[in-house]
């Protein structure tokens, strides 16, 4: 499969590259199996007549900056993101150093099923070259971002405790928070070994070790990443989560309050974020499809200056198109030091939401677009979109109803000012759909 994939990817970007390269940027996460899959990931493109810089143990971000500055024709990054350790992936970039659009993904996939690549032959095999330098690279362009404060940060003398699930975090994030003029760091599954100390997505239910560490009151603020380093939550210094949603809705407000523009989100976000940009003279919030890809494109088209996703991916477009833990980190320590406030009081500060996330099991034989459909039709005299499944926008709350793309599942997001009222309006809509 890794080869097969691999092939069918080199094949694509060999055809639509737009640039004069014929390097493409190899990085990983620090998952057991990564060294494998990044052998034969590098040996394939090889074969494929690809030179390869392989950037070793490297986030998503990183891999991501190493694409554009290598003048490469594309990159790869061997992760599978928040998901368990025995699996793994390859995540598909572009020459700007962006994941692959839908189309070009199945195309890809196409080229796969149908065996059309073709292999170099021995004398016009590819070389792989290893460069090491790129973390180092990825700080030195974070500091040099004009609304990263680093004499504040270092003025207001953080603690600063970090769990990176024994990945690649384990390695830049605490480099960057040193870079960044932190007092101390308290690192909590810091080894890059791969052997991950509990489940890795950043969700309150993985992260119990590290919301008792901060309940003793040793630090001022916990930062939890993913095991590719494109997702940050954010633990206060009670130990209570700053909650996944609101690592965009910081780190946006602070980014509007010095350089106002627009911003966006996907649809199962937070309404936060269009209510702290509404609080900005002249800034405007849009919305996109779930998924990065779809972001990236909104806020390409409404010329946005912040963006991401709710679940703690940040998108700086001053740095790079892509969720970057390390933006979020400085921008927000920076928003930290010059507010003088502790954690929990900034969280205080903005609207507050509690988000619900629901699903309603199907048989096979259900025709998932038909009850979407009827959904739509029966909230019609309600503000709907229905640009990725259906959205319906009540005055003081939402739901979001999208289908599982493997499972006959529908996936039901619903936001209200308390849990219990999110809770409810799933369950009522879980009852229309019961009804259908």
């Amino acid at each position: 499969d890794v080869v097969k994939f691999t092939s069918a990817y080199a094949a694509f970007i060999r055809k639509n590259a737009t640039v004069d390269s014929n390097v493409i940027v190899v990085g990983r996460d620090a998952r057991l199996s990564g060294e494998m899959v990044s052998a034969l990931v590098c040996g394939t493109l090889e074969s494929m007549g690809f030179d390869v810089v392989n950037i070793g143990l490297a986030s998503t971000p990183t891999t991501e900056i190493a694409v554009t500055r290598e003048g490469a024709c594309g990159g790869i990054i061997i992760t599978a993101s928040h998901n368990p350790v025995q699996w793994n992936a390859l995540k598909l970039l572009n020459e700007r150093g962006e994941f692959l659009n839908d189309a070009e993904g199945k195309e890809v996939l196409r080229l796969a099923d149908t065996g059309e690549y073709d292999f170099a032959t021995v004398h016009e095999l590819g070389h792989t070259y290893i460069n090491n330098t790129y973390n180092r690279y990825h700080i030195k362009q974070v500091l040099s971002l004009p609304l990263v404060d680093t004499d504040a940060i270092a003025k207001a003398g953080f603690t600063v405790a970090v769990d990176a699930v024994n990945s690649v975090g384990g390695v830049i994030i605490p480099q960057l928070l040193k870079a960044l003029g932190v007092k101390e760091v308290i690192e909590l599954n810091c080894e890059a070994t791969g052997r991950f100390a509990h489940t890795p997505e950043p969700i309150p239910e993985n992260l119990t070790d590290i919301a008792s560490l901060m309940k003793q009151g040793v630090a001022d603020v916990g930062f939890v990443v993913d095991p590719d380093v494109d997702r940050l939550a954010i633990v206060m210094e009670n130990g209570e989560m700053f909650v996944e949603e609101y690592t965009l809705v910081a780190v946006a407000d602070y980014v509007l309050s010095h350089t106002p523009g627009n911003t966006v989100s996907n649809l199962s976000s937070s309404r936060a974020l269009r209510d702290v940009t509404g609080m900005h003279a002249g800034c405007s919030y849009s919305a996109a499809a779930v998924g990065e890809v779809n972001v990236v494109a909104k806020m390409k088209e409404t010329a946005a200056i912040i963006g991401g996703e709710g679940n703690g991916g940040v998108i700086y477009p001053e740095l790079h198109y892509g969720r970057d833990a390390l933006v979020g980190v400085a921008l927000f320590l920076s928003l930290l030091a010059k507010s003088g406030k502790k954690v929990s009081e900034l969280k205080a500060g903005y609207p507050q939401y509690a988000i619900a996330k629901n699903k309603i099991e199907l048989t096979p034989d259900v025709d998932v677009d038909a009850i979407l459909a009827a959904v739509k039709q029966k909230y019609a005299g309600e503000s709907v979109t229905d640009i990725d499944g259906v959205k319906i926008d009540f005055p003081d709350s939402w739901v979001h109803l999208r289908k599982s793309n493997t499972e006959p599942i529908i996936r039901i997001y619903s936001e209200a000012a308390t849990m219990t009222e999110a809770e409810k309006l799933a369950e009522d809509i879980k009852a229309v759909i019961a009804s259908l």
